[in-house]
């Protein structure tokens, strides 16, 4: 490769790191995968098509392994379920994975309320809701109540304050270009990132060990892992352990944020889906009915195929196969590009367009929407995402009416951290509490 096809394939990655909706959907009509060249990662081979992805979502383990190294690693760590393969994701996911069942995820949705109600408790007519900033502190007090079974103030704020500073330390350009990664002298982005997830995992040991010491177990996921072993009586190490609460704790309180942020934006940024969502809101009262509404979860789905919090699904190949009829061969790394996928043409009417309608119509299938990625890697906290977000948005609109305080340029989708999320603060106005 030439010097200036190097450059153009870097500048293609920047653009696809900076502005990944706005990059992958301009290939939403395309027929033919296309490459993007990843620095540290090397060449990857996107697929926009349902062939692709049904080819990519059913590789047997065997035959692919997560792509190493990951832009999240810094965070999460390398134990983390996302980076895991082969026989160590497995067993791993067969400790972690029972405590995110369905029906054990709804004994929390009272607790999914109580998070809401307390973030939009001093909200009055005139003041605005910046829906980004409260979305992230009531999707972090949930995974912290929920995963932890903290219910201590002072601990939940520590624990609150270290997860967004490390979060927010993982800036793209960091997450994205490893050689970067360099402590100097004990200054710089990479030494406050190091800074941040070592006080993390401090705190995190400290609820290890009480929670061993005390013999407490409680209804929450850590109590539930504690006591999990895999198929051949093994417990996970507290390295492991760490790293995927680490995980749970990032990962699973970014996604939920950003698409909590941008179903709020859709709904209000629509009087006709709004005054819908207020129609159906009106028919019930507790939480658990919250979760079982048919077009709000139709909201929640078109969100998440309009904005895909991650927006790449990634496999690298360990073995010859041929995927939509490309051959491939062991060590090439293919993706799906869901932004493209989720607004391809010939799979979606008006595809653009918000529409919450389809999804009460059909059922899409799997290899034409994958929000929660897919096969033996599909997320195992998907289920509980969907009822946290019904929840939330439910309790937030049944006790605040909202206006957009502006219609103008919606934001876009930018790279942050784990997930991407909207260019700027979405901010609605308070007109009334109910």
């Amino acid at each position: 490769m030439s010097l200036l096809q190097t450059a153009a394939a870097l500048g293609r990655a920047a653009w696809a790191g900076i502005d990944p909706e706005g990059f992958f959907r301009r290939h939403a009509a395309d027929r033919a995968p296309f490459t993007v060249l990843f620095p540290g990662l090397g060449e990857v081979l996107f697929f926009t098509t349902m062939d692709g992805a049904r080819d990519v979502l059913t590789l047997p383990g065997a035959l692919c392994r997560a792509p190493l190294p990951n832009p999240i690693e810094p965070v999460v760590g390398n134990n983390s379920l996302i980076l895991l393969s082969g026989e160590a994701h497995r067993r791993a996911r067969s400790v972690l994975a029972p405590p995110f069942r369905g029906e054990l995820m709804r004994d929390y949705l009272d607790l999914i309320a109580e998070a809401t109600e307390g973030e939009i408790a001093a909200l009055r007519p005139g003041d605005q809701l910046l829906v980004g900033r409260a979305a992230q502190s009531i999707t972090l007090d949930v995974v912290i109540r929920v995963v932890f079974g903290v219910t201590d103030d002072a601990r939940r704020r520590q624990f609150s304050s270290v997860t967004t500073q490390l979060l927010r330390s993982g800036g793209a350009a960091l997450m994205l270009v490893p050689w970067l990664r360099r402590n100097i002298a004990g200054h710089g982005p990479w030494a406050r990132l190091v800074a941040f997830r070592t006080q993390l995992d401090d705190l995190l040991s400290e609820q290890i060990d009480e929670r061993r010491r005390s013999g407490e177990r409680g209804g929450d996921v850590l109590a539930s892992i504690l006591d999990a072993t895999d198929d051949e009586g093994n417990s996970l190490t507290d390295e492991m352990l760490r790293d995927q609460l680490r995980t749970m704790l990032a990962a699973g309180h970014e996604t939920s944020s950003t698409s909590l942020a941008w179903a709020l934006h859709h709904i209000h940024r629509d009087d006709r889906v709004r005054t819908r969502v207020l129609d159906e809101l009106a028919t019930v009262d507790t939480p658990a009915e919250l979760a079982t509404l048919p077009y709000l979860a139709a909201v929640i789905q078109e969100t998440l195929r309009i904005h895909p919090t991650v927006p790449i699904v990634l496999r690298r190949l360990t073995g010859p196969r041929t995927v939509a009829g490309v051959a491939c061969a062991a060590g090439d790394v293919v993706g799906i590009a869901l932004p493209a996928l989720h607004v391809n043409p010939g799979l979606w009417t008006s595809p653009n367009t918000f529409a919450p309608e389809r999804f009460l119509k059909e059922r899409p299938s799997p290899f034409q929407y994958a929000p929660f990625g897919g096969g033996y890697r599909r997320c195992i906290g998907a289920a509980f995402a969907l009822d946290e977000l019904a929840v939330a948005i439910g309790t937030l609109m049944k006790r605040l009416d909202l206006a957009p305080v502006r219609r103008g340029r919606p934001p876009h989708a930018v790279a942050r951290g784990i997930a991407t999320k909207p260019s700027r603060e979405i901010t609605l106005k308070v007109i009334a509490r109910r």
